[in-house]
């Protein structure tokens, strides 16, 4: 369990931070990048839920989710090394990814069908959902450079699951449109 005792330690100071497993970087290296963005994800999930309240089937798998970033927050902070470390690291595995992707046929099978692009608007969960839809896109494509960096190592499954979030927020964000009837569709050129 993490122990928290003072929130300020002035070892950033110097534009570092600390990987858990110990070695210092800049704060703006694409590890750094890509778990603060998975950081973000998760603030902008938690906003969304302020509007899930009455849907407590979608809450239910938001907090979930939440919690998998934190997870996925950890194992980027811990890269993996072939050095044998003090602990075991925290990584996301298999079964993470086979529930987010239970938890996207769920919540499709009720949708109404598309038959164009969704815009980012409807209901404020959805619209909040989209917004946390884009900052996951985001936070895959920095873990996805992260792993093209020579010297750095991202785990497949974690990559997996990155890209199923993003597939689950678009899905969450038309459930919380009343199942896709509330859906604001793209017009191609309405407005020429």
């Amino acid at each position: 369990m993490v122990k928290l005792n003072k929130i300020y330690t002035k070892t950033g100071d110097d534009g570092t931070t600390g990987l858990v497993s110990g070695p210092r970087r800049l704060k703006h290296d694409l590890r750094v990048e890509s778990y603060g963005t998975i950081d973000e994800t998760n603030s902008a999930i938690g906003v969304a839920r302020l509007h899930t309240v009455e849907m407590p089937d979608l809450d239910a798998m938001l907090m979930r989710i939440q919690n998998d970033l934190f997870d996925l927050g950890a194992d980027l902070s811990a890269p993996e090394t072939d050095e044998p470390l003090p602990y075991e690291p925290l990584r996301i595995i298999d079964n993470q990814v086979s529930r987010i992707e239970h938890d996207i046929d769920a919540l499709n099978a009720g949708l109404e069908p598309l038959n164009s692009f969704v815009l980012p608007a409807g209901s404020p969960a959805s619209a909040h959902l989209h917004l946390a839809r884009t900052i996951a896109r985001r936070a895959e494509r920095l873990m996805v450079a992260l792993s093209r960096t020579k010297g750095e190592r991202v785990s497949p499954a974690a990559l997996k699951y990155v890209n199923r979030l993003s597939d689950f927020l678009f899905v969450a964000a038309r459930h919380a449109n009343d199942r896709g009837r509330a859906d604001v569709l793209w017009v191609p050129g309405k407005n020429r």
